[in-house]
């Protein structure tokens, strides 16, 4: 059972649940009060604005109890997925290294993106082959990846970069990139392959009649 954690300012709790139970995987909504339940063999934190994203985005809810247990989930090697406001949770939890900050724009952005398979060997990824192109749509205020060019030169030579934005031919331009993150970066992993945040929103390209089933592969990433 997949638990899907809920913050105050949780918004995308109920997408996540119908998108992983369109795939196959069981999941189920759990409040973050009353703890990780035992029977959990993965982890998705989810998008939202909790708790109004005061201090910076996803900072009150990374220090919620619960978060403590999912470290302990995630260095026993349970999946972990941290999608937009989930992402920033992870971040600032220690889930995966950066930060999330403003938009370039200074804007919230809704929009359809693009974005290229960087590790095609990992959990979240074994549904594509590296280079693969997707349409998954992002949705966020503080979407703008952040990490120091020695870190980010670390990041990159582990393999550890899942997605970056680019343009439908998978050319990683500044054009395609909707946020200014740092080097395009879309998605990351953490110290394991089965921990990972990203800010494109997979759970909204899994429906048929939402214009993409892309980010299918990515949740099943769940069952692998």
């Amino acid at each position: 059972m997949v638990a899907i954690l809920q913050f105050g300012g949780s918004n995308c709790d109920r997408d996540a649940e119908r998108a992983l139970a369109h795939v196959g995987i069981d999941a189920r909504r759990v409040w973050h009060e009353d703890g990780l339940p035992e029977d959990a063999d993965g982890v998705l934190l989810p998008g939202g604005f909790s708790y109004g994203d005061y201090l910076r985005a996803g900072a009150m809810a990374a220090r919620a109890p619960v978060m403590e247990q999912v470290r302990e989930a995630a260095a026993r090697g349970t999946p972990v997925l941290g999608v937009c406001n989930g992402a920033q949770i992870g971040c600032e939890a220690g889930l995966t290294p950066g930060a999330f900050t403003t938009n370039r724009s200074a804007r919230f952005q809704c929009e359809p993106v693009h974005l290229r398979v960087e590790n095609a060997d990992t959990p979240w990824t074994r549904a594509y082959d590296e280079g693969d192109v997707l349409s998954i749509p992002i949705a966020h205020g503080e979407g703008r990846f952040e990490l120091g060019g020695e870190e980010l030169a670390d990041l990159e030579s582990e393999d550890r970069v899942l997605f970056r934005y680019c343009d439908t031919d998978g050319a990683v331009t500044d054009a395609a990139n909707p946020n200014g993150s740092a080097d395009n970066v879309a998605g990351v992993l953490g110290d394991r392959d089965t921990v990972a945040v990203m800010m494109p929103h997979p759970e909204r390209a899994t429906l048929p009649h939402l214009g993409s089933t892309d980010g299918q592969g990515v949740l099943r990433g769940f069952s692998n």
